[in-house]
């Protein structure tokens, strides 16, 4: 199997950062924002687009994470029970403006499942989507507010996205 690399550090860091400045033009009036990442690797980039959305606005914005394993539409096909951890949303996100983040889209499905465990907190007012890669194959109206890059993909290709707060590298990879 050969891997390329997409996005190194610096091509993670400059999406993020033009990520955060659209996101900012999006929501003018920022006191209701709040970033909602599904675990594993949207979590550290709901923090580290809040980071940097923050840095422009001057202020802090909450951030929570998001356990999604009870909610995929695919249980019955995985071997085995799925590794559920709790969900970790500190704050009421009934009517906040709240930026789902996550590190690749690609079917749609796990979006699905992350908005429904997020009504399980409450009624958000507007949901936006921030994706760190877009790789298209869209099996569900499900389309990103942000996107870091956009990666035309065969479906037999996987995109992996390393993070340093998990794997110890930023990188995003094709693996053929």
């Amino acid at each position: 199997m050969s891997a390329t690399v997409i996005l190194d550090a610096a091509a993670i860091d400059r999406a993020l950062t033009r990520m955060a400045h659209e996101i900012v033009e999006h929501n003018p009036v920022s006191d209701m924002l709040a970033f909602v990442g599904i675990r594993t690797h949207g979590e550290p980039l709901a923090h580290r687009l809040a980071q940097r959305v923050g840095a422009i606005c001057q202020r802090e914005f909450p951030v929570g994470a998001l356990d999604i394993s009870m909610h995929r539409d695919d249980l019955a096909l995985r071997e085995g029970l799925p590794k559920v951890g709790p969900s970790q949303v500190a704050f009421d996100v009934t009517g906040r403006d709240i930026v789902v983040v996550d590190d690749v889209l690609f079917t749609g499905r796990s979006i699905r499942a992350a908005m429904d465990e997020l009504a399980d907190f409450g009624r958000p007012q507007r949901i936006q989507l921030a994706v760190l890669v877009d790789r298209g194959h869209r099996e569900l109206p499900i389309r990103p507010d942000y996107v870091g890059k956009n990666v035309p993909t065969a479906r037999s290709e996987r995109v992996r996205v390393r993070l340093v707060e998990v794997d110890r590298v930023d990188e995003v990879v094709i693996e053929k």
